[in-house]
């Protein structure tokens, strides 16, 4: 049976204190969802930098680095997925990111891509191969598992040709990386997410999973509207093919993720109506 998991990042809007946290994550529960999946930026409190930089990229995290995440989730009854870190942090202090993902449980740790660096040159996207080769083969001694989540940059055309994404599954080992698709960002990136996870196979153990589409407006004046994550169901994307797909590789949770655009504005009852599709199928 899939797991199915919410990604943090939608409640950081709902934890402006322990008990608006506590309830949010009560509502997850009971909207059908087995866990959370944490981000190491979201879980402690972060840099100025490292905010600036989340919220620039659409994911403000607001005070939930002064939450107790720890306890509030093992009060709603939810487990953790994974821990969302950077290969920076694994690198300079593998035993602190082992150490954090311990305390909640989990033994999967995702890179969740690279900031400023080149996904067009193939040295370095076979230089990144290297070090998430290097960096998974180290977490499996602690028991650990690493994965890689793709944006839209992974597309990317290196010089010779060859999409970063192809380069990260052909030149990493299968016992050392494990992959966390994220077929919105796919879909996106205007990639086929049915091709790319059938590529993937087994490798795809999680599932970042939204539907894409757009909210439309009584006064709409000109017929191109702007694109955006919408609650499962309610977009374009071919969600029904790709949970089969999923199926097939035997993925082990899937993942709600939306940043924004929630309906309401509210993240909670976003998730909720997601919930209930997911729920009617997995």
């Amino acid at each position: 049976m899939i797991k199915k998991s919410v990604q943090l990042l939608m409640l950081s809007k709902a934890s402006k204190s322990d008990e608006k946290a506590l309830e949010a994550l009560n509502r997850v529960k009971a909207a059908g969802f087995d866990s959370i999946e944490l981000n190491s930026f979201m879980v402690h409190p972060s840099s100025f930098m490292v905010r600036a930089l989340t919220k620039a990229a659409g994911m403000g995290v607001g005070s939930s680095g002064k939450r107790d995440w720890k306890g509030l989730i093992e009060k709603s009854g939810l487990s953790v997925t994974s821990l969302h870190s950077d290969l920076g942090s694994l690198e300079r202090n593998m035993d602190g990111v082992v150490e954090e993902a311990t305390k909640f449980g989990t033994n999967r740790i995702v890179i969740t891509g690279m900031y400023r660096y080149d996904y067009t040159s193939s040295s370095s996207i076979s230089s990144l191969a290297t070090r998430l080769n290097k960096c998974g083969e180290s977490l499996k001694k602690s028991g650990m598992e690493l994965f890689y989540h793709n944006h839209n940059i992974e597309l990317t055309l290196d010089e010779k040709g060859r999409r970063a994404l192809d380069v990260l599954l052909l030149e990493t080992d299968k016992e050392n990386l494990s992959f966390e698709i994220d077929t919105y960002w796919l879909g996106e990136a205007g990639a086929d997410p049915k091709e790319w996870m059938k590529k993937m196979g087994e490798r795809m153990k999680l599932w970042h999973i939204a539907d894409r589409g757009w909210r439309s407006k009584k006064d709409q004046i000109t017929p191109i509207v702007e694109c955006d994550s919408v609650e499962l169901g309610t977009g374009n994307m071919p969600l029904e093919e790709l949970l089969d797909i999923a199926k097939v590789n035997r993925v082990e949770e899937i993942v709600l993720e939306t940043h924004k655009n929630w309906i309401n504005n509210d993240p909670v009852a976003s998730l909720e109506i997601s919930g209930k599709w997911l729920k009617e199928r997995v």
